[in-house]
């Protein structure tokens, strides 16, 4: 859905990459027991082109199947999300390359940047509705 400004459409798809990566995330958590699993991440999002109207750093929608026996997720990520391979800074014996810790850390970044894009897309919603209700001249 787009608003027809700016800002609000580029919050809107951030917030859309932010919900796709904490899904791609639980998907590396849940195949942390895999073997040979890689993790995975999105491609990071080109903010300024966003705002510009263009298109980000992009991609198709989709999953990547690397295994039969890898848990994937069930819903498609974001229109323009890429998904790519990101290791992690260690592998195991198996060739699973997930660190939970690191994990987590790209889950607790992706939520704090939820809640700002949130609660920059509140205020930007009520200066709207600021606008609106300010008496004509």
């Amino acid at each position: 859905m787009t608003t027809g400004i700016s800002l609000l459409d580029a919050l809107q798809t951030r917030m859309g990459w932010l919900s796709g990566r904490q899904k791609v995330v639980a998907e590396n958590v849940a195949n942390a027991s895999t073997p040979g699993f890689k993790p995975h991440d999105l491609q990071a999002q080109d903010f300024g082109a966003l705002m510009a109207g263009g298109s980000d750093a992009g991609g198709q929608m989709g999953m990547m199947v690397t295994n039969a026996m890898h848990i994937q997720m069930q819903t498609p990520l974001p229109a323009g999300a890429k998904e790519i391979t990101s290791p992690d800074s260690e592998t195991t014996m198996d060739g699973n390359s997930v660190v939970l810790e690191e994990q987590m850390l790209k889950m607790a970044e992706s939520r704090q940047q939820f809640e700002a894009a949130v609660g920059f897309y509140e205020k930007s919603m009520s200066l709207v509705r600021m606008a609106i209700k300010a008496p004509g001249k």
